[in-house]
């Protein structure tokens, strides 16, 4: 029997006067009980513009400072205003107080290669709210993703879906995008479903002319970068690379417009003409090559070149094609080998899935192929905060510091322990409001 309902007996077997009293009483009581929680849910709520408190979590700063253990961080207006252990942090009682206690906070996650292509997306502008925000969750935030880089989409889907998340009506992350990208002449990847080929036609660039063209179309979109395909697959073993004029002359636009270059480089050719056009970021390894060249190392070292290793990539692509199990390691390595090298030599490596294209959303296994690359748990931190965070120019939403945006990641055992830790994430927050929970 619970003590509500020993309460309830209790005072049925009293005298009917002195019943009436008593529940006069309790109904007394639990009407400004009911009032006290009212009033408090009304001034906790982190929706509401109220400040959010995180208490009792280990809380990482940077990937490469001193964890701060039973810390406190308060976040008011969107931005992180305190830091540092629990009784030195003041936290206004108004304040939405989470308890973290066991915890590990860092800062929030990048995916630097995502699409936004997927069914569940179409008419984003119109679609259910509910049915998107059940999605973003499945694909994004419950991986503690709360800045996104989109790099290739249907921009009447993907910039209302943006809008909207903004607004706050679709719980998400930051979402940054492409556009559509730049493909060589009759460059439409084999993947690509036929129904689409005749839309992507006008994004064909046979000339430097054509890129220029297009890529100042993409940027007149809002888009916050450009993607070229230097190298689309056009299977059977064809791979047709983008000409290095065509590809300089969309650099030239982006980088006056102070927007980064992807490329998507598939063979040492789209990787040679991505450098030498002047690219920003490979968005994947090349496996089907087994190693970048020294040449093309040295230059991307010299050239910041960022590498997206799209490491899950390859395993589901070779499943998928019921590839043997010997064959799917083989080429896994040699992704997992071109990582090792460019890392090792300093390279800036940028965490991404290609996640959209695919549907392992579950990250786990890219943490376990990067920690088999030589990354350990704070390289990888690295990868997914503060590199993109400066490669991208986006301030601080790289570090757990006052005056950085308040997004972060809560998770629920420590990746120091074991890196697939990453994967496990109770709370993602974006500039305060919590925007997935376990």
């Amino acid at each position: 029997m619970n003590q509500n309902h020993s309460a309830i007996v209790s005072i049925a077997m009293q005298p009917s006067g002195r019943r009436s009293w008593t529940l006069v009483w309790l109904l007394a009581f639990v009407v400004v009980l009911l009032l006290l929680y009212a009033a408090t849910a009304r001034s906790a709520t982190p929706d509401e513009g109220r400040d959010l408190a995180l208490v009792g979590a280990k809380v990482c700063p940077t990937p490469r400072a001193f964890p701060i253990k039973n810390a406190a961080i308060l976040i008011h207006d969107g931005k992180i205003v305190a830091v540092g252990p629990r009784d030195d942090v003041e936290i206004p009682k108004p304040a939405y107080v989470l308890d973290c206690s066991g915890r590990i906070i860092t800062a929030g996650f990048w995916n630097s290669h995502v699409h936004f292509t997927e069914p569940v997306w179409s008419g984003a502008a119109d679609a259910p709210a509910a049915k998107l925000a059940e999605h973003m969750q499945t694909m994004l935030t419950k991986w503690g993703f709360t800045t996104v880089f989109d790099i290739g989409s249907d921009p009447k889907d993907t910039f209302p879906l943006r809008k909207r998340v903004d607004s706050g009506e679709v719980p998400g992350p930051n979402i940054c995008t492409t556009g559509v990208p730049i493909y060589p002449e009759n460059g439409i990847p084999a993947y690509v479903p036929p129904k689409f080929v005749s839309l992507l036609k006008p994004f064909e660039a046979a000339t430097p002319a054509d890129a220029t063209r297009i890529a100042k179309v993409d940027l007149a979109m809002d888009a916050d970068g450009i993607k070229l395909f230097t190298g689309a697959i056009m299977g059977l073993g064809k791979i047709t690379p983008m000409p290095v004029d065509v590809v300089r002359a969309a650099v030239v636009v982006a980088h006056a417009a102070g927007k980064p270059v992807f490329a998507h480089p598939s063979n040492h050719v789209g990787t040679d003409n991505a450098l030498n056009g002047g690219v920003d970021i490979l968005a994947h390894t090349i496996p089907i090559e087994g190693r970048f060249t020294d040449d093309e190392l040295t230059q991307m070292k010299a050239q910041h070149t960022a590498l997206i290793p799209t490491l899950t990539l390859w395993q589901v692509e070779l499943e998928r094609d019921n590839a043997p199990v010997a064959a799917q390691q083989k080429f896994v390595q040699a992704g997992v080998d071109e990582l090792k090298t460019y890392f090792t030599q300093g390279g800036t490596i940028l965490f991404g899935t290609d996640v959209g294209y695919t549907q392992h959303y579950d990250t786990t296994s890219e943490y376990e192929y990067m920690l088999r690359a030589g990354m350990n748990w704070r390289d990888v931190l690295t990868s997914l905060t503060i590199a993109p965070a400066k490669f991208f120019r986006a301030g601080h939403t790289g570090e757990v510091v006052p005056g950085a945006a308040g997004d972060l990641v809560v998770l629920d055992a420590d990746p120091a322990l074991d890196i697939r830790n990453y994967a496990k994430v109770g709370y993602t927050i974006r500039a305060g409001k919590i925007i997935y929970q376990k």
